[in-house]
């Protein structure tokens, strides 16, 4: 066999062996948009985040604090009242009831106006984007705003071979996700919802 024969069987090999391998990814994983979902969650509050605490016919109880890193808040008769991985709801009512020492028949509303979430609530994308980060949870939230979030793929990203992964009732599961048809060539039916929590990992592409 000529060397440029064998040449041109090792460029065959290649491209048959990629193939095969891109073949296995796209399969080894159940595409996203075929998961359905069951309702929207609600928000829970994270460190960073801002909320305000407004008692009704309390002025001087109603303020808007920051949650601390620790998780907790600080208001005027309250110290340290864990907020963190609580809905504003319940926040509320833990709050009413240690006004109740104070306060006769307390009426609290939380109201949250800087959104970052708990870290494990918290979009995290990996790999092959212009800017890997962690983003908050916004409801609706899509891949492809996840993408417009991170600057979208580096030159060096496989698209079609990202996968989402994703912790629900007690277990983990991986999705595949199809970047470059969604953001390459438009194709809408490639975008699909993300959850809280969920993680975006972008490979290197081979060649």
């Amino acid at each position: 066999m000529s060397k440029r024969s064998v040449q041109g069987f090792i460029r065959y090999l290649l491209v048959v062996l990629a193939a095969l391998a891109l073949s296995a990814c796209a399969t080894k994983h159940p595409p996203l948009e075929d998961v359905s979902l069951e309702g929207s969650p609600d928000y829970i509050i994270g460190p960073g985040d801002n909320v305000n605490i407004f008692v009704w016919r309390q002025p001087e109880l109603s303020m808007s604090v920051p949650v601390r890193p620790d998780g907790k808040i600080t208001t005027p008769l309250i110290e340290d009242v864990p907020a963190a991985n609580k809905t504003p709801t319940q926040l509320a009512r833990d709050m009413e009831e240690v006004l109740s020492v104070y306060v006769r028949d307390p009426v609290v509303t939380v109201i949250v106006t800087g959104f970052s979430g708990p870290y494990d609530q918290q979009i995290r994308v990996v790999g092959q984007a212009a800017n890997p980060q962690a983003i908050p949870f916004n409801e609706n939230m899509t891949v492809l705003d996840v993408m417009i979030a991170v600057g979208g793929l580096t030159e060096f990203a496989a698209g079609n071979r990202a996968s989402i992964v994703r912790h629900a009732n007690g277990e983990t599961r991986q999705f595949n996700v199809r970047l470059n048809d969604l953001l390459n060539q438009g194709d809408i039916e490639a975008n699909a919802p993300v959850l809280p929590g969920d993680i975006l990992i972008i490979p290197e592409s081979w060649f």
